[in-house]
C-alpha cells in the first residue's frame, strides 16, 4: 500500500472512530468530587447516566442523541471536532509510522487519547476506567507487535518508560499537588509505554514538549489576563500533545 492509501486510510479510520466518541465523552465529563451539584446528582461511579433531560443513557459508543427526547437534538454537539481531531491525529501518525506494525497500536490508542483531552478540557478531569486501561493496553498492544517482523520499537524500554514517567509524575504530584494531578500521573503511564517504544530520547523529547505546550498555554492566558499565575489549567491535553510529537519524530526518525 501506498503511503498516500495509508494516510487516506488511517484519516477514515479516524473519522469513524471518533464519531463515535460523543457519547462516551459526555458521559465521563462530570466535575471531579462534587464540584458541580447538579452534575453530580445524575452521576454513578464517575460519570453521568442521563442526558440533561433526565432520560437515561444506554451504552458508551455512538452520538450523543437521546431517543427519549421529542427534539432528538444532541445533547453534546462536540461530534465533528471529536472526529476532525481524531482523523488528523491517526493521519498524521500513519503518516510518520509508514506500513511499520506498531501504526495498528497507534491508531487504536489514539481515539482513547482524544477522548482523555476531550474530558480533560471539559472539566479539568482525567477518569480512571480510561487512564489506567490505556497503559495495560499500550502495553500489551506493543508487546504483541514486538513478535511482529518489522517493527521499530523496543518493549522492554517501553516498560521502564512507563515506570520512570509515572515515577516521576508522582514525584511532581507530591511536590505541588494542585498543579500536577493524579490523574496526569495514571496517564503518564500510558504516555511512557508509547514514548518508551522509540527509545529514550524519544520520551524526553515528549515529556519536554507536552511540559512546554502546557507552559505556553497558561501564560499566554496570563498575559491575555484571562488567568492569575497560580490557575490551574487541564494538563491532559499537553501532556498528550507531547506524546504525539514524540511518537511523530520517534517514529519518523526509527
Amino acid at each position: 500500500m501506498s503511503t498516500a492509501l495509508l494516510v487516506l486510510a488511517a484519516a477514515l479510520w479516524g473519522a469513524a472512530a471518533g464519531a463515535l466518541l460523543p457519547r462516551a465523552a459526555y458521559r465521563f465529563s462530570v466535575p471531579d468530587e462534587d464540584e458541580d451539584e447538579e452534575a453530580g446528582a445524575d452521576r454513578e461511579e464517575g460519570w453521568r447516566e442521563r442526558c440533561p433531560a433526565g432520560h437515561p443513557i444506554r451504552g458508551w459508543i455512538g452520538r450523543a442523541r437521546c431517543g427519549g427526547c421529542a427534539t432528538r437534538t444532541p445533547y453534546d454537539p462536540g461530534a465533528p471536532t471529536l472526529a476532525t481531531v481524531t482523523s488528523l491525529v491517526c493521519a498524521a501518525l500513519a503518516a510518520a509510522t509508514d506500513t511499520r506494525p506498531e501504526l495498528g497500536a497507534w491508531l487504536l490508542l489514539a481515539p482513547v487519547g482524544v477522548l482523555l483531552a476531550a474530558v480533560d478540557v471539559r472539566v479539568r478531569r482525567l477518569p480512571d476506567p480510561l487512564t489506567l486501561p490505556l497503559a495495560g493496553a499500550a502495553l500489551l498492544l506493543l508487546g504483541l507487535v514486538a513478535l511482529v517482523p518489522e517493527h521499530a520499537g523496543d518493549w522492554p524500554t517501553a516498560l521502564w518508560a512507563t515506570l520512570a514517567l509515572g515515577a516521576g509524575y508522582y514525584l511532581l504530584h507530591l511536590i505541588n499537588p494542585a498543579g500536577m494531578g493524579f490523574g496526569d500521573v495514571k496517564l503518564a503511564l500510558a504516555a511512557g509505554a508509547a514514548l518508551g517504544w522509540y527509545g529514550w530520547a524519544t520520551v524526553m523529547l515528549g515529556t519536554f514538549a507536552g511540559f512546554l505546550f502546557g507552559a505556553l498555554y497558561g501564560w499566554g492566558r496570563v498575559l491575555l489576563r484571562r488567568a492569575g499565575r497560580k490557575s490551574a489549567i487541564p494538563f491532559g491535553p499537553f501532556l498528550l500533545g507531547g506524546v504525539l510529537v514524540g511518537l511523530l519524530i520517534g517514529a519518523y526518525a526509527a
